[in-house]
């Protein structure tokens, strides 16, 4: 816990405003019943809260450790013990396995609700200033020693591993990058023989005698694939940033594929029975899409 000697120091922490907070403490203390209420309104949206809230008993005491918190933020001290208690708070959470996105959704709450009441009762504009300073100070320190929980598990975690499984874990992560980057690499070439696609689509148009309408719905299946491409080139960025890679893509990108086919065909009265079947194949593909996007839908609230 050594670290939390220099937090208020990091973070730029005066006396100054520690007194300032001591001084809302009353005001927040009248409060601090609403301040309940509507987070218990706030977190029972998150979904998932039934799973760690289970019975009347725990919501009571859940209830009051949280009154409790709302008000020591306002203590005016904030000292090595006033900060062990919120490690503590966090390895609680670490032990019960609450997500993060829960923890920082709450804190946007909290902050919401502390600076509507301080807008709402301003008078002064120097001191109105030196609150909303103090107040942004003290949540961002609180929410910093709750996630210290989260990151030090995570590192105890790593640090359990053996030497081997240690090397074999960077080894791969680092061949899991190699990997993106060569698949965006790929990506691109798609997409340059995509637009080469195209070009050759419109060359055709007008150079061989194949007839117009022919050559319009393969210029637009071309444009369509060259389309794919790009909304997958862009995931795959997305995913190299760090967020998740969505599967969709790809199946957009076999879908645009197989719809040229069926614009080109359709003009064709021998290959009704391979329009059928590729029909059918973009049925399944469009069914596979829409269970995709289900499932990310469902896993983001």
């Amino acid at each position: 816990m050594q670290e939390y000697n220099n937090l208020k120091n990091d973070y730029k922490f005066s006396e100054e405003e520690s007194e300032v907070l001591k001084v809302l403490q009353p005001r927040m203390q009248d409060l601090a019943d609403q301040y309940i209420d509507e987070f218990y309104d706030y977190i029972w949206g998150f979904g998932s809260t039934a799973q760690f809230l289970k019975d009347k008993e725990i919501i009571a005491r859940h209830r009051s450790k949280i009154k409790e918190w709302f008000i020591n933020l306002f203590c005016g001290k904030y000292d090595m013990p006033y900060f062990t208690y919120l490690y503590k708070i966090g390895e609680i959470h670490v032990k019960i396995g609450l997500p993060t996105h829960y923890v920082n959704s709450a804190f946007t709450f909290t902050r919401t609700f502390i600076l509507q009441s301080i807008e709402t009762n301003f008078e002064n504009k120097e001191q109105h200033i030196k609150e909303l300073r103090a107040v942004e100070k003290i949540i961002d320190m609180n929410l910093d020693v709750l996630t210290s929980s989260y990151r030090q598990e995570e590192l105890s975690k790593f640090l359990s591993l053996s030497k081997v499984e240690k090397s074999i874990l960077t080894g791969l992560k680092k061949f899991n990058s190699y990997i993106n980057y060569f698949l965006a690499g790929a990506l691109a070439i798609v997409a340059f023989f995509a637009i080469g696609l195209f070009v050759y689509d419109i060359y055709l148009l007008f150079a061989s005698d194949e007839g117009i309408e022919k050559g319009i719905l393969t210029v637009l299946g071309s444009l369509l694939v060259l389309w794919a491409a790009i909304e997958l080139i862009q995931e795959e960025i997305n995913h190299l940033q760090g967020r998740g890679f969505a599967i969709g893509a790809f199946i957009m990108l076999a879908m645009a594929a197989l719809i040229r086919k069926i614009l080109i065909y359709s003009l064709s009265s021998d290959k009704s029975d391979e329009l059928l079947v590729i029909g059918g194949v973009i049925v399944g593909l469009a069914i596979a899409y829409w269970l995709v996007g289900a499932k990310n839908n469902s896993g983001s609230h």
